[in-house]
């Protein structure tokens, strides 16, 4: 039988009702204690006229959503969705034809899961049979709906941008009930999406809604002023965030106690809702790496909720204090076997600095191993990116590469947000005598003169290595992105032509890039997402490290598809006005996705 059988969704309707009539016999009634939907003792999060805080989700497809990021719209609609369930299936057809309608006015149209039964997969089949032309934000850790005083499906939220409050919450129309249908004599929500258009008031801004209940275990408050500071919050912040929270870390702040956190707690809250922290952009639906520094579903929502609670102290030790972390290292993997220094960089105070290239012979007659390497600043205020490769020497031919010819012989790169990761086993880089290392240098100015010395850390092996290292990269130079452009797509490929093996990927744009994914197409049909980036982030350009590595056979392509952000709606856009083609300037912008790999049938130091 159908599952959108009449009988069977009277069924599911009675089971419904049932269920309501236990709880309390009344339909708005919370699974976390909310009291009656509508009137004096309703739970403020239900009440129209609230402020929804921001937050960020992906949605059924991956792509990213903060709802700061609709803040040019004239309204927004929240529809509570749920797999299964008749009532929200129902509602699809009208909220299809309000979204079209209301289109050009300016109005969007999301849909929020936040059943824990229903995962991306899930949701994304059911949008599929259902036809769901809308993004469904999944709310894995609940804490956008348990914000929103969501207690069952089917219920849409009007949110109106110019004040960022609830205008309307409530059913669609008055078509749906849980054992019948019948047409439409109030159409609730178009009415009141008429009025927020209007600069109206909505005349009755809430109202009960029919709909599947949703479960939230965990939306007890008085649980969450029991999480203990002590034993569970402290060790989680030591294990997450103290690389960077530390004296002398990249993190603005340090994490020296329960203080200092405390202190800072509503602002980790807003970090971590949408999505800025911890700094770790991959999608976790595709591919697994190494070095993911994401939270858990579980770490996020013990986090939030115990802030939520007002982060209690309570009993115990307080381990950040007791344990202070020591001052980052100096070099990451330990001292370096050599060391080289560039000469002293003056930046000026103002204006575009050019590009700065330096080389460096070096001394010395033998060839060289080298399993590990390190560029740094010794300003890193300054510093937007350095480069280096291997200049070889006559009569060596430079190792050939998979992408542009410019990515040969290189080996060292320093760029913002991102961590020195140890090369994999037995491969690193040969460096045969009388090679030379040239750099490339890219400064911004910051208001005042300042000076720069970067050096480079080399990690030697005494024996030769099994295997060399190459960077590759698929790359577009020939695009032009519209002024005012809000999402303009690119996509760069290229034609692997020898069985590789793939260890690392970076992606690489500007301040206006916006998204990014590396897609593997294989001689047999088959096509692999290798990488999504919903949210790319100029500030932290992190190399993302498979685990397993990918074995990338001759005849592969790889797809690289890129979204930049040319709007005024963009807060890091240097000037919307203004046409952007490619360009060395973080005025301009570039495409590429590089990748760090090494041939699977070549042995070091062969070349061709």
């Amino acid at each position: 039988m159908h599952p959108s059988s009449p009988l069977v969704a009277f069924l599911f309707g009675l089971l419904l009702a049932v269920a309501s009539h236990a709880e309390g016999g009344h339909e708005g009634h919370a699974t976390h204690g909310a009291h009656s939907t509508e009137g004096a003792h309703a739970e403020p999060s239900r009440q129209a006229g609230i402020l929804v805080e921001n937050f960020a989700l992906l949605d059924h497809r991956g792509a990213f959503h903060e709802l700061r990021g609709y803040a040019d719209r004239s309204a927004i609609v929240l529809f509570v969705h749920g797999n299964g369930c008749p009532i929200a299936r129902h509602a699809l057809p009208v909220l299809h034809e309000l979204a079209r309608e209301l289109k050009e006015r300016g109005v969007a149209f999301l849909l929020l899961n936040a059943n824990l039964q229903d995962d991306r997969d899930s949701i994304a089949a059911e949008a599929r049979e259902w036809q769901v032309e809308l993004p469904i934000l999944v709310d894995e850790s609940q804490l956008v709906a348990e914000a929103l005083g969501v207690t069952r499906t089917a219920e849409a939220i009007v949110i109106d941008p110019r004040t960022w409050r609830v205008a309307y919450r409530g059913p669609v129309d008055d078509r749906l009930h849980y054992q019948t249908q019948r047409p439409a004599r109030a159409h609730y929500l178009r009415d009141a999406l008429e009025d927020v258009l209007a600069g109206r008031e909505v005349a009755k801004p809430l109202r009960d809604a029919a709909g599947c209940l949703i479960l939230f275990p965990e939306a007890d408050p008085a649980a969450h002023a029991e999480i203990s500071y002590s034993e569970t919050i402290a060790p989680l912040l030591e294990q997450r965030c103290r690389s960077c929270h530390r004296s002398g870390g990249v993190a603005p702040w340090a994490m020296t106690g329960y203080p200092m956190v405390r202190g800072w707690s509503p602002m980790m809250r807003e970090m971590l809702r949408t999505k800025r922290m911890p700094p770790w952009h991959a999608d976790p639906d595709v591919s697994h790496f190494r070095n993911d520094i994401s939270l858990d579903v579980s770490e996020l929502r013990t986090l939030v909720h115990w802030i939520e609670a007002g982060a209690p102290r309570g009993e115990g030790p307080d381990p950040l204090a007791n344990s202070p972390r020591p001052p980052p290292p100096e070099w990451t993997h330990g001292e370096p076997d050599w060391i080289l220094e560039l000469p002293e960089q003056e930046i000026p105070p103002t204006g575009v600095v050019p590009y700065r290239y330096e080389t460096i012979e070096l001394e010395t007659e033998e060839d060289l191993f080298v399993r590990g390497v390190e560029l740094k600043p010794s300003n890193a205020r300054v510093m937007h990116h350095g480069l280096a490769w291997i200049r070889y020497p006559k009569g060596h031919a430079a190792p050939r590469v998979q992408g542009p010819r410019f990515t040969r012989g290189m080996f060292a790169a320093y760029v913002p947000g991102r961590e020195n990761e140890p090369f994999p086993d037995g491969a690193g880089y040969f460096v045969p005598a009388g090679s030379r290392l040239r750099f490339q240098l890219h400064y911004n100015s910051t208001g005042r003169a300042e000076t720069d010395t970067p050096r480079l850390g080399l990690y030697l092996a005494e024996a030769p290595l099994r295997h060399e290292l190459k960077t590759g990269s698929v790359a577009r130079f020939d695009f032009e992105i519209p002024p005012g452009a809000r999402e303009h797509e690119e996509e760069a490929v290229a034609e692997i032509d020898r069985d590789i093996l793939i260890y690392r990927l970076s992606p690489h744009m500007h301040l206006r890039g916006k998204r990014m994914s590396i897609e593997a197409r294989y001689p047999d049909g088959r096509r692999e997402m290798l990488l999504s980036v919903p949210r790319y982030d100029f500030n932290w350009q992190r190399q993302y490290v498979l685990d397993p590595p990918r074995e990338i056979p001759a005849g592969s392509t790889l797809h690289v598809r890129a979204a930049f952000d040319n709007s005024e709606h963009n807060p890091a856009n240097p000037d919307p006005s203004v046409p952007v083609r490619y360009g060395e300037q973080t005025f301009e912008e570039m495409l590429f996705g590089y990748f760090l790999y090494r041939d699977l049938d070549t042995p070091l130091a062969a070349t061709d």
